[in-house]
């Protein structure tokens, strides 16, 4: 079935960059125009979700003089990642079955200055009256056993198009920059590749690392708290 998008988007990316020794489900090709229509609406809702952390943090840059956000990136899962997910869980491979089980098609992740940032973005996003809650999970106040942090929340968000308004479900991961450089080595390192850590001595010292890490993160915000306490500001040059 022949689909005309723009070669250069997000979703035509997601569509087509399919590896050719993967056989995609029949039932996936039949619903190949409703597929394009889903994955927009998903497109959209990261864009109206970034389009209010960006208003939030241009208010705070003139409210406390300083960005709490360094950096958003985005992403609209592929297509095959979803396969593999629905099939890993045991879930029907199909559209519906998606938009019902995945909470983690449309992903925004916020990468923040400080820690106590990542829970003043949080809240802010959290008394949006139309944003709704879904699920919180705090890996920064309970790590997880590899010691991966961040702050992770489902929510969900209205879109409104020509004819309808939909709810669209959002996954937000919101870390420091130290949490992000970390994770982002982790996941290279070990994600998706045949490594047997048979001593476990390579997780033992990715977790350390991963303390020291947050060992100064809570540093670095000290150092910013006792600097306010003495009527100074932080700012970007």
């Amino acid at each position: 079935m022949n689909i005309n998008i723009n070669p250069n988007s997000e979703l035509h990316q997601s569509i087509v960059r399919v590896p050719d020794m993967v056989q995609v489900p029949e039932v996936w090709l039949s619903q190949a125009r409703q597929f394009q229509q889903v994955m927009m609406m998903y497109t959209c809702a990261i864009r109206e979700v970034k389009t209010k952390l960006e208003v939030l943090n241009d208010e705070l840059s003139v409210k406390n003089q300083r960005n709490p956000i360094e950096m958003i990136k985005s992403r609209v899962k592929k297509q095959m990642s979803i396969l593999e997910k629905l099939q890993r869980r045991g879930f029907e491979i199909s559209l519906e079955s998606m938009v019902k089980n995945l909470d983690d098609v449309a992903g925004i992740r916020i990468i923040c200055s400080f820690v106590d940032d990542i829970y003043e973005v949080a809240d802010m996003l959290r008394r949006q009256d139309d944003i709704n809650v879904i699920a919180v999970k705090d890996y920064i106040k309970n790590p997880k056993p590899n010691g991966y942090r961040s702050y992770h929340m489902i929510i969900e968000i209205p879109v409104f198009f020509s004819e309808s308004k939909k709810p669209i479900r959002v996954e937000v991961q919101i870390r420091t920059m130290a949490m992000d450089f970390w994770a982002s080595l982790d996941h290279q390192l070990k994600y998706k590749k045949s490594f047997v850590d048979i001593n476990g001595e390579i997780g033992q010292e990715l977790k350390e690392c991963a303390d020291v890490i947050a060992q100064t993160d809570q540093k670095m915000l000290a150092i910013r708290r006792r600097i306010e306490a003495q009527g100074g500001t932080i700012t970007r040059d």
